[in-house]
């Protein structure tokens, strides 16, 4: 303990300059917008290289098991192409799309908080922009909330901010998905009326009425359906596809509408006011 105490004694003039240079980085970064941001771009770089470092090598054990994947959905793309009655070679015509979409990979996870997180290792430069739809092969994951230059964070639907447009599949009922954040493989969907018929093993889809998520979208079947007699809507538990724990190659859904008409309603709303 006195060594302790000689050493600070014998630096006391330095360790007040640390002290007192930290202060003043807290207070600059606190009253000036620009520093702070400056911090946060470069806190975010940091983070982001780190788990993409971690990410290139935990990858490489996985290479065989997401081969597989991509063989699997591959497969599954032909069954639907060739029953659609189109041959190996088509000319598409790019004017003519409503989506684009932009592979990537989940180099952070989390699922076991409140307000659940994913880091994807693409950014701006990738064409990546606030509010763009994230997907895997199996189903919905959530919605880019902040891109840097070369990474992006995802909102996941676990999490209690997360509110998206869904419906029962084959039909027109849609209500709102939401997380209660009981179970890491459950949401709930919200605001579908006691009229409706649906049963367990309904399988849940993204609806038509958001720019976000193409409609057909798959998320998960019916788990559990709970009725009060005196209330108007159902209380449904949804099963999801995705493995929310294990995640790799995801897809990022550009709408390439979305702009035009989020322009018409934006005129529709203040013509209204």
């Amino acid at each position: 303990m006195q060594r302790i105490i000689d050493f600070i004694l014998r630096n006391r003039n330095f360790l007040l300059y640390l002290l007192l240079f930290f202060i003043s980085l807290v207070l600059t970064f606190q009253s000036h917008s620009y520093h702070r941001s400056k911090y946060f771009n470069s806190a975010n770089w940091v983070s982001g290289t780190v788990y993409s470092t971690r990410d290139n090598i935990t990858s490489y054990f996985k290479l065989k098991g997401e081969n597989q994947q991509l063989i699997e959905e591959n497969n599954r793309l032909r069954n639907i192409f060739y029953n659609l009655g189109m041959p190996d070679s088509v000319a598409i015509d790019t004017q003519q799309l409503s989506y684009s979409v932009v592979p990537a990979r989940v180099i952070k996870n989390s699922y076991s908080g409140s307000e659940n997180y994913l880091t994807l290792n693409k950014g701006a430069k990738d064409g990546l922009q606030q509010d763009m739809g994230v997907i895997t092969a199996e189903g919905i994951l959530g919605i880019v909330e902040r891109t840097s230059n070369r990474f992006a964070t995802v909102q996941s639907i676990l999490n209690t901010k997360s509110n998206i447009n869904a419906k029962i599949k084959n039909t027109d009922h849609f209500g709102s998905l939401t997380w209660n954040t009981s179970r890491f493989d459950e949401v709930q969907l919200e605001d579908i009326p006691r009229l409706v018929s649906l049963g367990e093993g309904d399988t849940i889809v993204t609806g038509a009425m958001s720019s976000i998520f193409p409609e057909g979208i798959p998320i998960g079947v019916v788990r559990e359906l709970r009725l009060e007699d005196s209330a108007s809507f159902y209380t449904i538990y949804v099963s999801l596809f995705n493995d929310m724990t294990n995640l790799s190659t995801v897809y990022v859904i550009t709408d390439l509408n979305r702009s035009e008409i989020l322009e018409l309603e934006n005129t529709l709303e203040n013509e209204q006011d």
